[in-house]
């Protein structure tokens, strides 16, 4: 594969770091400038100083899980803008509720990129099966497309019979939205007995792509790949053709963290997904997205070289009640900070008979007989809750994110 969608995907890691970096410390003084809420939660902070990774890594975290709030007690936006909300292209709404902006630029969301890396190229028709209704998704598919000089059929969600019979008269060439309606789609084409063979790639979002629903799709003449967006970053990050993991977007930067913290976490292991955004109108900085995922080791065989994700791997926020009281993942990490021995923790809830009961797993090649002890009063008097504490030897406790455990449900 020789096509990119710019010089871009395809520089040094020492080359990106630079640029990055470089660019960083400007978009530091914007938010504290002209972003109020960002302006607090920035404070005192040295733009400047904000120079590499580890530098990145002592910013506080700003959590996808706290906007609801923090937009009710300040809307619409919670001052995380730097635009007056009159001066914004478009407003959008999704589950919570939260409020999205949109500004002018052409390609706001970014997702041009990742719809290139599909294989979508000027003058090819999409079927843009994304909602238009209250939430971007339609649009920053669309305004994607049209950067990269493809029209858009603006098909939107349900009516499948009608998105049949429109695909076998309008022949597009892609699809965008999620790959269980594309499913439906071609389903309902095959049953009406309708041609859909001049769709032959898609772009998919939304939801989970397991390799069985990749491979029908396939059978059914359509290849396709995925990409990772949100309302409030656009592009984190999209698969290529070489479908082997998905890669950073070029307008973020992406660090993996210990759920309930802003720590980072060893190259392969599971954690966060936090994201830092260079959109000049939304300068998120440290954006923690409350979804799990971890780095893939080397570049993408695509001869893209920007960090790769294993892709979505669960969601980070694992708060849990237990007898009556709320049990969140940073109480758990902050446990764990209080014992340097711990190499990895887990809190597992579980119940017997009609009793929650707890027990405080770690991962520790410590011998002391006291250490078990000193964990539980720790963890008591950050929870106010009462745990049995096992230590495990290092290695024992999965990869895979998870710091809360619940076995009651």
């Amino acid at each position: 594969m020789t096509e990119y969608f710019d010089s871009l995907e395809t520089r040094s890691a020492d080359a990106r770091d630079a640029a990055l970096f470089a660019a960083l410390p400007g978009q530091v003084a914007l938010a504290q400038a002209d972003a109020p809420a960002l302006g607090r939660l920035l404070a005192g902070i040295d733009p400047a100083s904000v120079s590499d990774r580890a530098a990145l890594a002592r910013l506080p975290v700003i959590r996808k899980s706290e906007l609801t709030d923090l937009q009710r007690a300040d809307p619409p936006f919670a001052g995380l803008i730097t635009v007056p909300p009159g001066e914004l292209r478009r407003v959008f709404a999704s589950p919570g509720p939260i409020y999205d902006p949109e500004g002018w630029d052409n390609d706001w969301w970014r997702i041009g990129r990742a719809l290139f890396a599909a294989g979508f190229r000027w003058g090819e028709l999409m079927q843009n099966c994304f909602s238009y209704h209250f939430t971007p998704g339609g649009v920053m598919f669309e305004s994607g497309a049209h950067a990269l000089g493809c029209p858009v059929f603006p098909a939107g969600t349900g009516n499948t019979e009608q998105q049949a019979r429109a695909m076998a008269d309008l022949r597009p060439a892609g699809y965008g939205g999620t790959p269980s309606f594309l499913k439906i789609i071609l389903e309902k084409a095959e049953e009406m007995g309708l041609d859909h063979s001049s769709l032959t790639k898609a772009c998919v979002s939304g939801e989970a792509l397991p390799p069985p629903l990749r491979q029908h799709l396939a059978e059914l003449g359509v290849a396709v790949t995925q990409c990772y967006a949100t309302a409030d970053l656009g592009l984190i990050a999209y698969e290529s053709q070489a479908r082997q993991g998905l890669i950073v977007d070029e307008g973020v930067m992406v660090e993996i963290v210990r759920p309930g913290t802003g720590d980072p976490v060893p190259e392969g292991e599971v954690g966060e997904v936090v994201v830092t955004s260079f959109n000049p109108d939304y300068p998120l900085i440290r954006f923690a997205t409350g979804d799990l995922s971890a780095v893939l080791a080397g570049p993408s065989p695509c001869g893209r070289t920007n960090m790769r994700l294993k892709g979505w791997m669960g969601r980070a926020d694992q708060t849990t009640k237990v007898k009556g009281m709320f049990v969140h993942p940073r109480q758990v990490a902050e446990t764990a900070r209080r014992h340097p021995e711990i190499r990895r923790a887990r809190l597992v809830v579980d119940k017997a008979g009609e009793t929650d009961t707890l027990t405080f797993t770690v991962e520790s090649a410590s011998s002391d007989p006291a250490l078990a002890a000193a964990i539980r009063d720790s963890f008591q008097s950050l929870c106010g809750l009462k745990t049995e504490v096992a230590v495990v030897p290092p290695g024992s406790l999965p990869n895979d994110g998870i710091v809360i455990q619940d076995k009651r449900v």
